[in-house]
């Protein structure tokens, strides 16, 4: 595939869409999980498509993994959690994939070592194209003649998501590999932002009182979306559209990274020990910002939604515009009331929702129970999604999760602003 095929906005066939059809009659259920899984797993394909075998291989900090790393990952999971249970005749492609492409499933086995995985040069890029294909066959035949096919689902669907997230990964991981390129490399010479919709008339509309908030119906979700339950909001209004590049920088201006009060601690300590002025990937040349896109190197579009910022970033900035940022029932209830123009497909939206468990959480027994549940500590929620996340992975339920400081996610913000 030449880089100019690659689509301006990423996105896929829904899953979920498929699985939906599948309760119809008239059609064949099988058929329909077979069909969802090779759109999964070609747009996986596709997305590594424009990509060098040696950018395939790199790892520039040790919270991103290689695209090769990625592509083997999400095919070790379909073949240690579908096909050695579930495939009495299915031969393992090799048992040393285990160790190098196991992600964090302790009960699985051991594993290479997070930041070593760019290390890990063989098999290559080729050869991981080998084992998805082997893979592929033997899921597809597996889905075909089984006489349990209803245990399989469950396995096939979050196998499914679970690479949807890696087809997001692997688009943040390559950004942040070329963001240390001097050359400036475009992932795709042609991409552009998305652009934002227009804010409707509710838009800015006051929410409060006692709402419903989790995943409490039909179609998939994670388990961290669960249980459903109620929030008491108060009273407040949350911002129709996403903080623009213009309102951010004019935050800098007025000493935005330069003022210690308008920081968390931490925050300060961050900003001074990394040397923040800007948002991540931003770069001053000749007097004009820059930044580092999947088009390459641009100069930033003062109109568009700032991106790239932490979570302690959103919220010293949140201080200094007198508003706050939304508590994940406020975020939720304003998507799913639809006050919010620009939910979903441009920047994931940091809360101030910390990462635990809801009301009656359990996690899930055996190895897919370590999946979200044990990372529920020290990290901060965001909600609706990015330029990056694939078609029909977006619900006004779901639940990301990243460490404060983090940046190189498409990551931006709302504000809220409380009546009093």
């Amino acid at each position: 595939m030449s880089r100019s095929a690659v689509s301006k906005r990423v996105r896929i066939a829904d899953p979920a869409a498929d699985s939906a059809a599948a309760e119809r009659p008239s059609d064949d259920p099988r058929q329909a999980w077979v069909k969802a899984f090779r759109a999964v797993r070609a747009e996986t394909e596709r997305r590594a498509a424009p990509l060098s075998v040696e950018d395939q291989v790199i790892q520039s900090t040790p919270e991103t993994s290689p695209t090769k790393w990625h592509r083997a990952h999400v095919t070790w999971f379909f073949e240690q959690f579908l096909l050695r249970p579930f495939a009495p005749d299915y031969e393992v492609f090799d048992e040393r994939f285990a160790y190098l492409f196991n992600s964090y499933y302790v009960a699985a086995g051991p594993r290479q070592a997070r930041p070593q995985r760019g290390l890990i040069t063989r098999p290559t890029a080729a050869e991981v194209g080998d084992y998805r294909a082997y893979v592929d066959a033997a899921v597809c035949a597996l889905i075909a003649a089984s006489k349990d096919f209803d245990r399989l689902i469950p396995i096939i669907e979050i196998g499914l998501h679970h690479e949807q997230q890696h087809q997001e990964l692997l688009l943040t991981d390559i950004l942040q590999a070329f963001s240390f390129n001097a050359t400036h490399p475009a992932y795709d010479p042609e991409w552009q932002w998305p652009q934002a919709t227009s804010a409707g008339v509710a838009a800015g509309a006051l929410i409060a009182g006692i709402h419903m908030i989790g995943h409490n119906g039909d179609g998939f979700c994670f388990d961290n979306e669960q249980p459903a339950h109620q929030v008491v909001l108060r009273p407040v209004r949350l911002a129709p559209s996403l903080v623009t590049n213009l309102e951010w920088l004019e935050f800098m201006a007025d000493g935005g990274y330069t003022t210690p009060t308008l920081w968390l601690s931490d925050g300060w300590a961050t900003v001074e020990a990394q040397q923040w002025e800007a948002p991540g990937y931003w770069r001053k040349v000749d007097g004009a910002w820059y930044s580092m896109t999947l088009g390459g190197w641009r100069r930033v579009d003062t109109a568009g939604p700032v991106c790239h910022i932490s979570y302690y970033e959103a919220d010293a900035f949140a201080r200094w515009a007198g508003k706050d940022l939304p508590t994940e029932g406020e975020w939720e209830v304003a998507a799913k009331s639809g006050v919010l123009s620009d939910a979903f497909g441009i920047a994931w939206q940091w809360t101030r929702g910390a990462y635990t468990a809801y009301p009656g959480y359990r996690a899930a027994p055996g190895a897919l129970g370590e999946y979200n549940g044990k990372f529920m500590v020290n990290q901060m929620v965001l909600r609706g999604s990015s330029l990056a996340t694939p078609l029909g992975h977006s619900r006004p339920s779901y639940r990301n999760f990243f460490y404060p400081s983090a940046r190189w996610q498409f990551t931006g913000l709302r504000l809220a602003e409380y009546e009093h």
